[in-house]
């Protein structure tokens, strides 16, 4: 996908190139009506050029070398009750083999330590390079579609005790703008007069 030029936040390129991969990413979140909350992802790798592939025969420009989706069922601790990892395609017949393993992020919390718990589980042989990419990267939609159970619970954080977000990224950081008006009793920078 081209973005119009309006809308593309790098620079002009400095020299004539070559479109020859695209990799897209595709979230979504929803809270159902169990009371749970359902994440997708999908990821997509696509050519601009045609090729032979030994498992599919032949792979025309625009279809999809990989086309992976993961769906996580997470409840209000971000903790996953359940997981579907679906191959529709890959380079090989055997790549959908490897999806029963994502049944091992059953039980696991999504929060500090998350990278280090999927590749314990899942790294090398015992996974997929992109489904485990994807499933890295859903951690970021989670907590963005989950908002307002955070927010509650942010809401009836014991007095004295540090906001989850203080310091995870520089807007959040203790010295900036928004700790001095979202918590100021946490705010370390510097007083302007």
């Amino acid at each position: 996908m081209t973005l119009p030029e309006a809308l593309m936040p790098l620079s002009a390129p400095a020299v004539d190139r070559e479109h020859l991969h695209t990799r897209s990413y595709d979230f979504a979140g929803y809270r159902r009506d169990d009371g749970l909350w359902d994440i997708e992802g999908r990821i997509v790798d696509t050519k601009t050029y045609g090729f032979p592939n030994d498992h599919r025969g032949y792979i025309d420009a625009g279809d999809p070398l990989h086309d992976m989706s993961i769906r996580l069922t997470l409840d209000e601790d971000f903790v996953i009750q359940a997981i579907e990892a679906v191959t529709d395609h890959g380079p090989f017949g055997i790549c959908p083999a490897i999806t029963p393993n994502f049944q091992r992020m059953v039980g696991v919390r999504i929060g500090p330590g998350w990278r280090k718990e999927v590749r314990s589980r899942l790294g090398g042989v015992e996974g997929c390079t992109h489904l485990v990419e994807l499933l890295l990267a859903m951690a970021t939609p989670a907590y963005q579609a989950m908002y307002p159970v955070r927010s509650n619970k942010e809401g009836s954080r014991p007095t004295g005790k540090k906001p989850a977000l203080l310091n995870s990224c520089h807007a959040f950081s203790e010295k900036g703008p928004v700790a001095k008006k979202a918590w100021p009793e946490f705010y370390t920078g510097e007083e302007t007069v």
